[in-house]
């Protein structure tokens, strides 16, 4: 008999934006890895999470998906949980179930894949991690994919957390250092290993455990990571999820550029219902400067960087692949900015 240490994450009721909380299971088991069905249903205080009233508290999670626990170790585990009502219904704080719906109805038929680009700022207390106590580091410039002490700050942490990931089997595929100081970006997706899913369920599950790592390893270092959109006003960068999404029509050559000229049609059609999804306070960050477009405008264009949606160059010189949403907040839900694309793309609005 093995003693698993489970631990249960969820998604909080917390708005505008919500958080991620967590606590172990210890769960006997008579075999050291366990399928999700040995995983049981659990329950937590729901009026501590802004999920419920305190009469009625009681809110259950239900596992949905499992990696490796790359901090505590074998045997134990990390489990994805959907947040449920008594009667097993989904919470309405569970946009994943949404999602699922959406993928069941519009999405399956058309096996879109997606990927996020997931920014962050890592903050030692009051200020971004590397900037001096009073006034501001060098104007932005040698910091992006930048190496050296005076250029690069919190490098320790982002290779425990990429480390972290491999070992956990999340699907990420890259790191870099980003454009303002103390700025991080990491990517989750599609990596050509056989047998992975890219589709969007599976790839907003890995991100929410991918965020929950950071930030439970910088407890470690005293680092907190934010995702706010615009953590410094002024001339710097703001903090993003660029979203790469295909179909099956995007990625087939004979198909590729007009389906891709098709998608970004409808996306034009539904901008002002994507920034409504796509994080709180996306206005301070899409402003036309800083590698955007304006919140209130649609641009599209082949390696643009300040358009809404970039076809990457590779892209239209091959005729066929993916395309970039670049509106999304680095704070926004990725199961909200996957439905959504999803149900515009492949649907018939």
């Amino acid at each position: 008999m093995h003693i698993l240490q489970v631990t249960y994450i969820w998604i909080d009721g917390t708005t505008p934006t919500q958080t991620l909380r967590s606590k172990v299971k210890m769960v006997p088991l008579n075999k050291e890895v366990p399928s999700l069905q040995d995983l049981p249903p659990w329950n937590f205080d729901g009026s501590s999470t802004y999920q419920a009233s305190g009469h009625d508290s009681d809110l259950i999670l239900q596992p949905i998906c499992f990696v490796k626990d790359p901090i505590l170790g074998p045997p134990n585990y990390l489990a994805l949980c959907d947040v449920l009502n008594p009667d097993g219904t989904p919470h309405p704080s569970n946009k994943r179930a949404h999602l699922v719906k959406i993928m069941e109805t519009i999405g399956k038929a058309h096996d879109p894949w997606i990927g996020f680009e997931q920014e962050y700022t890592l903050f030692k207390g009051q200020q971004p991690l590397g900037w001096p106590d009073r006034g501001y580091p060098a104007p932005q410039g040698p910091f992006y994919c930048g190496v050296g002490a005076d250029e690069v700050f919190g490098r320790q942490l982002v290779e425990h957390h990429a480390q972290a990931c491999i070992d956990a089997g999340i699907m990420i595929y890259g790191t870099n250092a980003e454009v303002m100081p103390g700025q991080w970006e990491f990517q989750i997706g599609y990596r050509g290993i056989e047998d992975e899913s890219a589709g969007p369920i599976n790839v907003c599950d890995h991100l929410w455990i991918a965020r929950w790592l950071l930030y439970r390893l910088g407890e470690d270092y005293d680092i907190t990571a934010k995702l706010h959109p615009k953590p410094v006003k002024g001339d710097w960068n703001g903090a993003g999820k660029h979203t790469n999404f295909s179909t099956k029509e995007t990625r087939d050559p004979k198909t590729g550029m007009k389906a891709i000229e098709k998608a970004i049609k409808a996306l034009e059609l539904r901008h002002k219902e994507h920034i409504a999804v796509y994080g709180h306070d996306l206005e301070l960050r899409l402003t036309g400067k800083h590698e955007t477009a304006n919140i209130n405008q649609f641009l599209a264009g082949v390696g643009h960087r300040g358009a809404s949606i970039r076809i990457p160059r590779p892209v239209a010189l091959k005729g066929h692949g993916y395309f970039e949403d670049r509106r999304p907040g680095a704070n926004a839900n990725p199961y909200e900015v996957a439905a959504i694309l999803v149900e515009t793309v492949c649907g018939d609005k």
